[in-house]
């Protein structure tokens, strides 16, 4: 009887362990898991702003520029009828960029337009303040547009990482093509 009771008490002893276990792990291990995440990311964008030569831009500093009227260039390098078209960064204009790495000028992923097309876009200043951005942090189609206007001599770009869902995020106003 002694033993049975022994084994009882180790049983109800590691259940009441492994209830409080469990929820500690789940909540603690979830959070390791998305630092991994966040720092897997972080580190991909920093490595790919050396590799573009350009600087980053916040939204919140993003946002006191276009207050303050200063004289930039905003690109969305997202697609035109897909995005850009429902929401955009108000005064921003659209070029199409690819996700992946764009080493090489490729009309078939710029939706037909030229380097030229771009640098047009960007204008003949090549000391005028660029913005670059595209959805979100992972998005890379603003990496390419800001490596781009780097290749094409533009001394003051910027890659707004948060993109438009950090500028939704933020509640700020939107702008929209009818």
């Amino acid at each position: 009887m002694k033993n049975v009771v022994q084994a009882l008490m180790l049983l109800v002893v590691t259940c009441v362990l492994t209830g409080f276990a469990t929820p500690a792990f789940a909540l603690f291990g979830d959070k390791f898991e998305k630092e991994v995440e966040k720092e897997t990311g972080a580190v991909k964008l920093v490595r790919e702003v050396q590799r573009g030569g350009y600087g980053l831009v916040t939204t919140d500093e993003l946002k006191k520029w276009i207050d303050s009227g200063k004289d930039i260039v905003i690109v969305d390098t997202m697609p035109y009828e897909a995005s850009y078209k429902k929401n955009h960064v108000p005064e921003a204009v659209q070029f199409l960029f690819p996700i992946p790495d764009m080493d090489e000028w490729n009309t078939k992923e710029t939706a037909g337009k030229t380097q030229t097309d771009y640098e047009k876009l960007l204008g003949p200043d090549k000391n005028k303040i660029i913005v670059i951005y595209c959805g979100f942090v992972k998005c890379t189609r603003s990496h390419n547009g800001a490596a781009w206007a780097m290749k094409l001599g533009y001394k003051n770009v910027y890659r707004y990482a948060g993109g438009i869902f950090a500028w939704k995020g933020a509640k700020y106003p939107i702008g929209k093509i009818d």
